[in-house]
C-alpha cells in the first residue's frame, strides 16, 4: 500500500507540469501586451519595452516556461503583476473560503442525494421514485449560474431572507453552496439509485430476506454498504469538480475565493497570479483524488485483499 501511496505522489509531478504548460501556453495566446496592460494605454512606448525586458517577456516561450516551473517548484510562485502582493500569499489567504464552499456544498448533496436515492431504489417504480428521477434530470439540467441568479431574486431580493454577496457568516454561504450542490444531488441520486437497485437483486439479498430477516436489516445491513463504494469514489470526483467550478458562483456571489481571483486575473493577464490559482486547484484535485483511492482500498475488502496477497507473495519470493 505504501508503494501504491508513493507512485500515486510521483504521479501528480509530471501532470502539474502538463497543467502548467497548458495554462501558460493559452495565457500566451490571449490577446494582449502584459507590459502594456500594467502601465496602461498612456504610457510611453520606452516604459513599455523597459518593463517587457524586466518581466522576461523578450526572451523564448519555451525559456521562460522552464523558468517558471523551477521556482513553482521551488515555492516561488512569483508576484502579481496587477498588485505586486506573493501570488502564494494572495492564494493561501483566500483558499480557505474556496475550500469551506466546496465542503458546504458537498456535504448538502450528500444529505440530500444518497438518501433520496436509497429512498428511490427501495421504492422502484413508485410515485415516490418516478418524482425522485425527475427532480434529479431538472436538477441536473438546469445551469448554476442560472439557479444562482434566481436564488438570489428570489431569497435576497423579494424576501430579504438571505444575503446575496460576502462571506461574512454562516447565512453567507447558503445561497451559494445550494446553487453548486443541485447538480451534485441529481448525480448522487441517480447513481445511489442505480447501485442500490443492482445490490438488491443479488444473490446474497435474496437469500437474507429466505432466512427472514427484516427488510430494514437486509436493506441497511447487507446491501446499502456495498452499494455505497462507488458512491464513495463519485462523491470524491464531485467534490473534486466543484473546486474547478467555484469561478462561476464565486462570481455570482461576489466571494472573494480562489474562483474569484482567477476570473480577475485572466480579465487582467495577471498570468503569475493565473498560474498560482490553477496550480493550487490542479493539486487540490489530484491530492483529493490520491485520498479518495485510499480509502476505497481500505472500505472495499477485496481490494484490501489483493494488497495483502500481493505482500506475502512479495516476502515468499525475497
Amino acid at each position: 500500500m505504501i508503494k501504491y501511496v508513493i507512485k500515486r505522489i510521483l504521479i501528480i509531478i509530471p501532470m502539474l507540469v502538463v497543467v502548467m504548460f497548458i495554462i501558460y501556453s493559452i495565457m500566451e495566446m490571449t490577446p494582449g501586451e502584459p507590459a502594456r496592460l500594467i502601465l496602461g494605454t498612456n504610457a510611453s512606448q520606452e516604459a513599455v519595452d523597459q518593463l517587457t525586458i524586466e518581466l522576461g517577456y523578450d526572451r523564448p516561450f519555451l525559456v521562460r516556461y522552464a523558468d517558471y516551473v523551477v521556482n513553482a517548484f521551488t515555492g516561488d510562485f512569483g508576484e502579481s503583476w496587477q498588485t505586486g502582493r506573493s501570488v502564494f500569499q494572495e492564494v493561501l489567504i483566500r483558499f480557505p473560503t474556496t475550500i469551506k464552499l466546496a465542503v458546504f456544498a458537498m456535504a448538502l448533496a450528500v444529505l440530500i442525494g444518497i438518501p433520496l436515492g436509497i429512498l428511490s431504489a427501495v421504492k422502484q417504480y413508485s410515485v415516490f421514485d418516478g418524482v425522485g428521477t425527475t427532480f434529479a434530470m431538472v436538477m441536473a439540467s438546469v445551469p448554476s449560474f442560472w439557479l444562482a441568479m434566481m436564488l438570489i431574486i428570489l431569497f435576497s431580493v423579494k424576501l430579504r431572507l438571505l444575503p446575496s454577496f460576502g462571506t461574512g457568516s454562516f447565512a453567507h454561504y447558503i445561497l451559494p453552496a445550494v446553487s453548486m450542490s443541485c447538480a451534485e444531488i441529481a448525480v448522487l441520486l441517480r447513481f445511489t439509485r442505480t447501485t442500490m437497485v443492482e445490490e438488491i437483486r443479488q444473490d446474497y439479498v435474496r437469500t437474507a430476506r429466505a432466512k427472514g430477516q427484516k427488510e430494514n436489516k437486509v436493506v441497511f445491513g447487507h446491501a446499502l454498504p456495498n452499494a455505497l463504494l462507488p458512491v464513495i469514489t463519485v462523491t470524491g470526483t464531485e467534490f473534486c469538480g466543484m473546486l474547478g467550478g467555484v469561478v462561476t458562483i464565486e462570481t455570482v456571489f461576489s466571494i472573494n475565493g480562489v474562483g474569484m481571483l482567477i476570473y480577475n486575473s485572466i480579465l487582467q493577464k495577471d498570468v503569475p497570479m493565473v498560474m498560482g490559482c490553477a496550480i493550487f486547484l490542479t493539486a487540490s484535485v489530484m491530492l483529493m483524488m490520491l485520498v479518495i483511492d485510499i480509502v476505497y482500498a481500505f472500505i472495499d475488502p477485496r481490494i484490501k485483499a489483493r494488497y495483502t496477497r500481493a505482500a506475502k507473495g512479495g516476502k515468499a519470493s525475497e
